[in-house]
């Protein structure tokens, strides 16, 4: 739920600038943690450290990643900024209601930059529960755990598993990129896949990071390692979609392939993302219509394109309108439409009568078709 088209800052990484070191691949970790045997799936989320203590008693469930929609779900405020925990679970269950295959906390559309430690594990512990009290257990949470240290960046997915999150969503460090070397970013999903409880799924979203983007070579090298199972890929580059999903045997809703999951990281280029191999999408709109979402998927699989194209037209439009209209939007939405969403925490603004007006006038297509569909 972010733009594709963004000009990176001047002296910023553009389009697959990141690549690999020059004379040099990224080694397969030769040294993982005591606890990964040769023998592990990359869809087992069970823990690889043998030495996280804390860890011990987690109860561990194998929830493997299936091709299809994940949503980024947002995170709920009561007028005084506090979580509003009973729409946080109401909303999950709506969407696992919906089909989709999974739900992703603490991204973009998560509020997770305006969240404490605990807030963050509350609202996965939340989405957990929910999912598992209403016959969804199955389902996977992906936790967004990028931060600017790897210990850091370590630490929040640690705090994932035991919030009963299975996969953390990883976004590469950005803040001091101007002393990054060639292989700094390289080196920090290294470290971050060797030590993490869970495996690991890589954010490529250049607009969230100082411009850095990450290079097809560069994904696929490291979707050699084995606690590293997927990417998202909001940049919108499809054409780096299909070089990663062909180099990696990337799952898709015929095939398993490698098991490794390419998906793009909005809805807009779903149908896209699908015919060159890919796996699916990781897509705000999800929030507001996940059945439209989910329904492509459907009508590509069942090879039937020519729906999927004019579906995929109709979803484009209202993935428009919530890349526009950002967190704000999408929950003014969610208020005109479904009766919840609420506000976002500040400094993001407040809706006037007349913004929501608006909003709701870019939404209704996307809507009126959600509603249609059983």
């Amino acid at each position: 739920m972010s733009p594709h088209k963004t000009v990176s800052p001047a002296g910023s990484y553009h389009q697959d600038d990141l690549q690999l070191p020059s004379g040099s691949l990224v080694a397969r970790s030769a040294k993982i943690t005591d606890s990964l045997s040769s023998e592990s799936s990359s869809y087992n989320p069970s823990p690889r450290s043998a030495s996280v203590s804390s860890l011990d008693d987690t109860p561990i469930m194998k929830r493997p990643l299936r091709p299809g929609v994940y949503v980024p779900t947002l995170a709920f405020f009561k007028r005084n900024e506090d979580l509003d925990l009973d729409t946080i679970r109401n909303h999950t269950v709506r969407l696992a209601k919906a089909g989709v295959a999974g739900i992703a906390t603490q991204g973009s559309n998560g509020e997770a930059v305006h969240l404490t430690h605990h807030e963050r594990n509350e609202v996965t512990r939340t989405t957990r529960k929910a999912l598992s009290d209403q016959g969804f257990d199955s389902l996977p949470v992906i936790v967004g755990c990028g931060s600017q240290s790897t210990r850091e960046t370590i630490e929040l997915c640690r705090e994932a598993l035991t919030a009963g999150g299975d996969y953390a969503l990883v976004l590469p460090p950005s803040y001091y990129k101007p002393s990054h070397k060639p292989n700094t970013i390289v080196e920090f999903f290294k470290d971050v896949a060797n030590a993490s409880p869970i495996p690991i799924i890589i954010y490529n979203y250049p607009a969230a990071v100082a411009g850095i983007d990450l290079s097809s070579d560069v994904i696929s090298e490291l979707s050699k390692h084995p606690n590293i199972v997927g990417c998202k890929l909001t940049c919108g580059n499809t054409g780096k979609l299909a070089r990663i999903a062909a180099a990696t045997d990337a799952a898709t809703p015929a095939d398993a392939g490698s098991n490794f999951m390419c998906m793009g990281g909005s809805a807009d280029f779903t149908l896209q993302t699908l015919i060159v191999g890919g796996s699916g999408v990781i897509c705000g709109i999800g929030n507001v219509a996940p059945k439209a979402c989910v329904k492509i998927i459907d009508l590509f699989a069942a090879g039937q394109l020519a729906e999927a194209k004019k579906l995929q037209a109709v979803v484009a439009r209202g993935d428009w309108a919530a890349i526009s209209g950002g967190i704000v939007g999408t929950k003014s939405a969610l208020d005109t439409y479904f009766g919840y969403g609420g506000i976002a925490r500040k400094p993001l603004p407040r809706v006037t009568d007349c913004e929501a007006a608006d909003f709701g006038s870019d939404f209704k297509e996307i809507v009126d078709l959600e509603t249609t569909l059983s």
